[in-house]
């Protein structure tokens, strides 16, 4: 895995209901993402993700687990997290770190419980939000029963992108609202087609929406749209990033995971449309050692400082801590001190997580996540940070 800028990194969460899919979607992410070169099923236990004993066994997912993916020269740090609460803990912990959150829904059942609670908490922590009706392969499935669902739940700022349409009961291929075209999966690829013609109406209404929510975020662009003008692609994509990140637009988007249909542009949306982490926060508050404020930039330039926001068992290695870098930039064989308890703490091999397997790498930079392995005296919710510079991060 090459080396990435922190402005070409996005940290973001998957969430949503037990069943809805996320495991399965983040599989066929990290499959066409080229990660993976097999395509892994929940029922049959062979996801990146699921892979401890208990998930493969109950088929649901347990723990978080982290995938970084490069897409289009951008790094995607993908967490895929539990559905069910019993493990609500595991999303917590990954809202904390996340920049932005993908919520994944059923094309069946629609707005569970789940959803509402994922909502939450990426609402409290004003994180970026979209979301992704998922299973429109199956029958019954109605994309537009969810989306009433979802307005009435989550309000007017979710704003549709694209639009399934069905054949034979199934979701074959999706029209992409801001560009106006229609695209299938067909044998491995993803193909334009023409759009079916009964649809031209609703997506010429579905993209005034979204021309209104551009014009909102500027003056200039406002009395574009008052003069009857359309946007570039550039004050498209500008203003919906805008919008976005401030929250006045979540994203709709539509597919399937097991046909692998739409996943594509929802790795498109996610990087176009996502912040990173020194975009979205102008720094995360910390203390110095003596109570003073301090305030992180997310700037690899500067000393080094990273919260560990969780920790596993490994049976091979023992104990693994993922940390978030928020200042600065870690190297292998690097001292560094835990500012929670004064320890010291040598950083030997550094790298990144793909599910269980460890991926080596030269550094990690802020905005990034990591792992290390045999941290002596750091915990969860713990700093690490340079020998020189201890802040505590809150």
């Amino acid at each position: 895995m090459k080396d990435y800028t922190t402005d070409k990194i996005r940290n973001v969460c998957f969430m949503g209901h037990g069943g809805s899919g996320k495991t399965s979607v983040a599989e066929v992410i990290a499959f066409n993402s080229g990660v993976t070169d097999r395509l892994g099923k929940v029922a049959e236990g062979t996801t990146v993700s699921d892979y401890d004993p208990e998930e493969i066994k109950r088929t649901v997912s347990i723990g978080t687990s982290l995938l970084p993916i490069e897409w289009k020269d951008a790094k995607v740090n993908i967490l895929d997290t539990p559905g069910y609460f019993d493990f609500v803990g595991e999303v917590i912990q990954s809202v904390r770190v996340a920049d932005g959150a993908v919520i994944i829904l059923s094309g069946k059942s629609g707005v569970s419980v789940g959803a509402e609670k994922a909502f939450t908490y990426a609402e409290e922590r004003n994180i970026p939000t979209m979301l992704f009706v998922n299973k429109l392969d199956e029958e019954n499935a109605d994309f537009f029963k969810v989306f009433e669902d979802v307005k009435e739940k989550f309000g007017k700022h979710c704003v549709i992108f694209e639009i399934p349409f069905i054949e034979n009961g199934k979701m074959t291929g999706w029209v992409d609202v801001i560009k106006g075209k229609a695209k299938k999966f067909q044998k491995g690829e993803v193909v334009e087609v023409d759009i079916p013609g009964d649809m031209k109406s609703k997506i010429d209404d579905m993209k005034e929406i979204i021309k209104e929510c551009i014009a909102e975020t500027s003056e200039e662009l406002m009395e574009k749209f008052f003069g009857g003008e359309d946007f570039s692609a550039e004050e498209y994509h500008d203003g919906l990033h805008q919008a976005v990140l401030q929250r006045e637009v979540i994203p709709v988007f539509c597919g399937s995971a097991i046909e692998n249909i739409g996943t594509h542009s929802l790795m498109d949306g996610i990087i176009e449309y996502f912040p990173s982490s020194n975009e979205r926060l102008t720094g995360v508050d910390a203390e110095g050692k003596n109570g003073a404020k301090a305030e992180l930039k997310f700037d690899a330039k500067d000393p080094f400082a990273a919260l560990v926001f969780k920790t596993i068992a490994d049976p091979f290695v023992g104990k693994i801590s993922f940390f978030k870098v928020c200042a600065g930039t870690l190297k292998p064989d690097t001292a560094v001190i835990n500012a929670n308890n004064d320890k010291h703490e040598k950083i030997v091999q550094l790298f990144t997580m793909l599910g269980k397997k460890q991926i080596n790498v030269s550094k990690v930079v802020a905005g990034d996540i990591g792992a290390v392995a045999k941290l002596q005296n750091t915990n969860t919710g713990d700093t690490l940070c340079a020998e020189g510079s201890p802040v505590i991060i809150k």
